[in-house]
């Protein structure tokens, strides 16, 4: 016998893995790459390269390489050829990715130097003295 307003009366209960479940397989590495220092190198082009190719495919890489060039272990001429043209095209797409990066940050210079120029033209004048006088 069904009872519609009795529907508050039938609680509903949800178990661990009764329902939908969605799970984030996809690792985030923020935290690794913020623990990069300055001196290390640029967090945000090391993240953008991590992209392109992992550290772990990087060096399977270098390894075919370094072991076929040694004829050592079960490496062929093939997987050698194949392992630098991966690095070679790596090396490219990393060198295209701080080019950009490069370019967008003299962009940004150029718009902050536009601005102190017009806002504050002592401190300018002063900062440009200070260039000329470091190059």
């Amino acid at each position: 016998m069904y009872l519609p307003w009795m529907v508050f009366w039938s609680p509903q209960y949800h178990f661990p893995w009764s329902g939908s479940v969605a799970q984030q397989i996809e690792p985030n590495l923020t935290a690794f790459f913020n623990g990069i220092s300055p001196q290390s190198g640029d967090k945000d082009i090391e993240r953008q390269a991590f992209d392109v190719a992992s550290y772990g495919k990087q060096l399977g890489w270098l390894t075919e390489v370094v072991l076929g060039q040694l004829g050592r272990g079960q490496v062929d001429a093939d997987t050698v050829e194949d392992a630098l043209k991966g690095l070679e095209d790596t090396q490219q797409q990393v060198e295209a990715l701080k080019l950009r990066k490069l370019k967008a940050d003299m962009d940004r210079i150029g718009v902050l130097l536009e601005t102190m120029k017009k806002d504050r033209p002592k401190e300018y004048a002063l900062l440009a003295r200070r260039l000329r006088d470091q190059g």
